[in-house]
């Protein structure tokens, strides 16, 4: 139903806007008058939480987002790092929770073409991508359907696209029944001296909408994005944007060539409220105002309001502010892509955002005042309860072959192949590490040796046991998995993914969430350079697990000497690095725990900084000398299960020793943070060797000689040896199985 532009505004009016009441009134002071049906809109669009991160904003502020590499931190469409030579990498990841469970195609396939178009229009090409993607238990009525269509829905798109998808996680917990999570991430590469940004600068200049034709799909769907669900949500399904991949890279083809040409003054992707917050942002930026035409804009569909225009969230569209004098070469790029070009407003000096509707203004408001007075709370939250510490008499007894078996064919320790054989991870012919590793890594087209690597991690049973442990692991189990690879970490997005900020237990976990992330970046100087921030992730009162995932990027020099996670070869020693005295006992909240026994009790894993920091560092220098051979970083499942996946990856056995005395479990299925397995080719009567471990002595690290590898077996202390083809057999078999039943 399309109402009109001279409609009363009413209290259901305002509730169905996402508006509360003291933020309607706050509209009436700035605007002096009551709004009109479109300008309620644009405030219900600008202000919700979504777009002016009003719950979260506070807590933001104090992330480390600056460093000598960051070219670009927040506040653009996407982050932008230094990676020598005149190049740069760009990057971002953002979610699309709500739209993916309403309609999992199109809303993972829209997330994948919206977190691209915030890597283009910064002037990069996107070379890779990854996803972080949370189900429902694999019991629940809907949690196929939703694995199926989610995943098709990001091959899809990827694919058709072009961009290799080179890493990413699927988990599956209750808690994500009624509110799956899809965080995706883009990066890609860019020259320093062209990166595009979208301050509007100048009087009188053209504002040129570009791309696919509006439509109505997509209204209201920021809105929709900072709500609860509830029994009514397939109502929503109309919400959802619809994606066309091919129409997206004819956009990339021809916004890089009008780059190119030097026309291109200010750029904004049209991505959440549409035509309203790109237009905004681009004038408040420039401290300009913005006056539209929208009998101008290119729509698909007849009798559109003006309310519709705005709010409209079709994909595959950006706007502009060109030089004049470039508009017709601009026109005739765009032409000949296929593509849609209409100048459709100017910019003004007044710092009014006007909007006229078939002669009718229908919008006149002060366009500085729709983000940066946006409500801003300082929501009350509680401390997160600790959580007791396990008993030393506590820790149940398992056969560590049978329980090792076990978890390795559950749904969340299985492997993701069946979802990573979906995407195309090999398309631009430079991925050199595909997902199934600690990171995927690509090479830097033009340079003879340079890669970049990406991760993306978070332990949410960590989060929701103790948020701010949770938030530092997060943040290192990235870095870790980065220098894993013999990549230095350079600079991390962030998507925080969280329920109803309301709440103020909910609250506090996102401010000690925060906090962990913060001191972990400064630790281990890993700014957070762009993000995402997703609240109301709930149905029916009942939130998510705290999931904020964070996605990492690293440089490797020369990727001939980086490291894999697979045995190079029989008859090397397999050493762990950053070992306490017992190799691993810390099982509160391991993944042991919870397959084996149904357990979730005790607090995480620590997270030392220092000695994470001193650790990875030492592991990055073993794998630039060519001493290191094959490196995995240990974290859910603990020595045994890292130990299992390097033996899978190379279809080579070992074997490992115990300790004389203690539980093995603990030492087996411990997640004691801070930890690498790390195969050597050295000999231990060499002089290298005997160099390494008085470095090794002289820097505090424990990195004792735990086992050798070779054969077809995986033997772990004085339990039976376990085939290597019997590991794979059940690593491989859950996925396919569950999806197939």
């Amino acid at each position: 139903m399309t109402i009109s532009n001279t409609a009363k505004i009413t209290d259901e009016l305002i509730a169905a806007h996402g508006l509360k009441p003291d933020e309607y009134q706050r509209i009436l002071d700035l605007v002096g008058r009551e709004p009109t049906f479109t300008e309620l809109g644009i405030f219900s669009a600008m202000w919700n939480e979504h777009c002016s991160y009003k719950s979260s904003k506070k807590w933001l502020r104090t992330l480390p987002t600056s460093g000598p590499q960051v070219i670009q931190g927040p506040g653009e469409n996407a982050g932008v790092v230094d990676i020598g030579d005149g190049d740069c990498v760009v990057f971002k990841m953002e979610s699309h929770n709500h739209p993916s469970y309403i309609e999992p195609y199109q809303g993972a396939a829209t997330g994948v073409g919206g977190i691209l178009r915030d890597v283009f229009t910064m002037g990069a090409r996107p070379i890779a991508a990854m996803n972080a993607l949370r189900f429902g238990a694999p019991d629940h009525p809907k949690t196929r359907h939703l694995v199926s269509g989610v995943v098709a829905g990001i091959g899809g798109y990827g694919n058709a696209f072009g961009v290799p998808t080179v890493g990413g996680e699927v988990n599956f917990d209750p808690r994500y029944n009624g509110n799956c999570l899809v965080n995706a991430f883009a990066a890609g590469l860019a020259k320093t001296d062209a990166i595009f940004l979208s301050e509007a600068k100048g009087v009188g200049l053209p504002v040129v909408y570009l791309g696919a034709k509006t439509g109505r799909d997509g209204v209201g769907g920021a809105t929709m994005a900072s709500a609860e669900f509830d029994d009514k949500i397939d109502e929503k399904r109309p919400t959802v944007q619809v994606g066309d991949p091919f129409t997206e890279k004819c956009l990339l083809e021809a916004c890089l060539e009008l780059m190119a040409s030097g026309a291109v003054i200010a750029i904004q992707d049209m991505g959440a409220a549409g035509l309203t917050c790109s237009a905004v942002e681009m004038g408040a930026k420039g401290d300009l105002g913005i006056q539209l035409e929208l009998d101008k804009v290119p729509v698909r569909e007849d009798r559109m309001s003006a309310y519709e225009m705005m709010l409209s969230e079709s994909q595959e569209r950006m706007l502009m502010v060109l030089r004049p004098e470039k508009e017709e070469e601009a026109e005739a790029i765009f032409r000949k892509w296929g593509l849609d070009f209409a100048i459709v407003g100017h910019t003004t000096d007044d710092l009014r955002f006007r909007i006229i509707h078939q002669g009718e203004e229908v919008a006149n408001l002060p366009i500085k005042d729709l983000g940066d007075q946006a409500p801003e709370y300082d929501r009350p939250w509680v401390e997160p309860t600790p959580r007791q510490p396990l008993a030393s008499d506590d820790i149940p007894q398992a056969d560590i072959a049978d329980a090792l078996l076990k978890m390795l064919g559950g749904p969340d320790l299985s492997s993701r192949r069946w979802v990573w054989e979906q995407y195309d991870t090999l398309i631009q012919g430079n991925s050199l590490q595909i997902p199934g590793g600690d990171a995927g890594v690509v090479r830097v087209e033009g340079h003879a040796t340079k890669a970049l690597a990406f991760s993306s991690d978070v332990t949410p049973r960590y989060c929701e046991a103790d948020p701010y442990e949770g938030g530092k692991q997060a943040v290192a189990e990235c870095w870790r998995n980065l220098t894993a690879t013999g990549a230095m970490p350079l600079a991390a997005t962030d998507n925080l993914n969280f329920g109803n900020p309301e709440r103020p237990e909910i609250m506090g976990q996102l401010v000690k969430a925060v906090q962990g992330i913060g001191d972990a970046c400064r630790a281990l100087g890993f700014p957070i350079v762009s993000g995402n921030v997703s609240l109301y992730n709930e149905t029916n009162g009942q939130g998510i697990l705290p999931t904020p995932t964070i996605g990492g990027v690293g440089l490797i020099q020369d990727w001939s000497k980086m490291a894999r996670i697979g045995f190079a070869r029989e008859g090397e020693m397999i050493l762990l690095f950053g070992a306490p005295d017992w190799w691993g006992m810390h099982l509160g909240q391991s993944a042991y725990m919870r397959d084996i026994h149904g357990r979730a009790d005790g607090p995480p894993p620590p997270v030392d900084l220092t000695h994470e920091k001193k650790v990875g560092d030492y592991v990055r220098k073993l794998i630039r000398s060519g001493i290191a051979t094959a490196v995995h970083d240990l974290s859910d499942g603990g020595l045994a299960v890292g130990l299992a996946e390097m033996a899978m990856a190379s279809s080579i056995g070992a074997t490992v020793s115990q300790l004389a005395q203690g539980d093995p479990i603990p030492q087996f299925f411990g997640e004691d943070q801070g930890r690498y397995l790390v195969t050597i080719n050295l000999s231990a009567q060499s002089d290298e060797f005997e160099a390494m471990l008085a470095e090794l002595k002289q820097l505090g690290i424990f990195a004792p000689w735990i086992g050798t590898t070779g054969g077809s077996e995986l033997k772990l202390g004085h339990t039976r040896a376990i085939p290597v083809t019997e590991l794979t057999a059940a690593h491989e078999s859950w996925f396919p199985s569950f999806m197939d039943k």
